[in-house]
């Protein structure tokens, strides 16, 4: 397992979960630097990661990708316009594959843009908003997405056909919006509130309430209708969005407002018991933290893992690293091909 944080000095930082031994045979987790430099020229903004893949997105307008198994940066991406900054990126990547099939990120002028993943060429560009886009969510079954934007608008679009099929006017701006693991729900965060919504029709089944009243900064959604969420109150809550109620909640996660919350899920199929059911956090004064959310609910919660980049992080993702195909884009998968042709000859 991977994950990638962004900062608002620029950097990237990647970093690898490995378990390590003591001497009295106890297992710890240990968070073992993967990469760390400045990728981007201006404050990166969003982070996503799939399998070998993971990307950055930042105020510079550019999207950078990097090859996890190598701890490689692969170049950039176009597909926005040249002034607009990256709000929002997210993988899909089908139950049945362990590479990502399409990269969807979003911009400050209101655009979405649709790239395949293997490799990675801009398929679709389009503008679903008037204003800036908050963020994005691909439904499961990688046909459609869900955008909130400054336009106090929610947007739903057909990634298939590369074009906006339904728009509704919310009277408020939503800063986040998830799809559950099932789709059939799906959530839109203003302020301290959560909306759990029906995704067939965008009903309103209810609605959630911060605790402390304060504002949610990121939200990750987990199995069987849970939802993580954290912010300004630099708690971690668990949410059962089956019956509305918070499940459990990891107080003073961090010593600062949380900026990124990421559940961490295996997904090898290999009928493993031993499922560590992991929740990472990144926090603005630069720590990351593992946690493992069963000790959540039976005692006071330690982290099983902490790193401190001691930078202003801004945003994280995270990566079970399940295959280890290269990463490519598109010129430069062609290129390498023409040379083993060539090579052949």
């Amino acid at each position: 397992m991977s994950l990638i944080a962004g900062s608002y000095e620029r950097f990237i930082w990647g970093f690898k979960l490995k378990p390590s031994k003591h001497e009295d045979d106890s297992k710890t987790l240990t968070l073992a630097p993967l990469f760390s430099y400045p990728s981007h020229i201006s404050p990166i903004t969003t982070v996503a990661a799939a399998g070998p893949a993971a990307a950055s997105g930042g105020s510079d307008d550019a999207i950078h990708l990097y090859d996890l198994p190598s701890a490689a940066s692969l170049g950039s991406l176009l597909g926005h316009n040249h002034t607009a900054s990256i709000t929002a990126l997210s993988f899909f990547t089908p139950p049945s594959l362990s590479f990502p099939r399409n990269l969807v990120s979003a911009a400050a002028d209101g655009s979405v843009a649709i790239f395949d993943a293997d490799p990675f060429v801009l398929l679709k560009s389009f503008r679903p908003h008037k204003k800036g886009v908050n963020d994005l969510a691909i439904h499961p079954s990688g046909k459609l997405a869900l955008t909130v934007s400054r336009d106090e608008c929610l947007a739903m679009s057909n990634l298939v056909r590369g074009k906006r099929s339904f728009c509704c006017r919310l009277g408020h701006e939503a800063s986040l919006v998830k799809f559950d693991s099932s789709g059939e729900k799906f959530f839109m965060v203003v302020n301290s509130k959560v909306g759990v919504h029906q995704a067939e029709d965008a009903k309103l089944l209810f609605e959630l309430e911060n605790p402390s009243r304060k504002r949610i900064l990121c939200a990750s959604p987990g199995e069987n209708g849970t939802l993580f969420t954290a912010g300004e109150d630099r708690a971690i809550t668990a949410w059962d969005t089956n019956c509305g109620k918070v499940a459990y909640s990891i107080e003073d996660a961090h010593p600062a407002r949380i900026k990124g919350v990421v559940v961490l899920t295996r997904n090898d199929n290999d009928g493993a018991s031993e499922d560590p059911f992991l929740v990472a956090s990144a926090s603005s004064d630069g720590i990351i933290r593992v946690w493992d959310i069963r000790m959540a609910v039976k005692e006071k919660a330690k982290p099983l893992a902490e790193t401190n980049t001691k930078s202003r992080l801004t945003c994280l993702a995270g990566s079970s690293l399940k295959s280890l195909r290269r990463t490519q884009i598109g010129n430069a998968a062609q290129k390498a091909d023409e040379a083993d042709d060539g090579d052949s000859d």
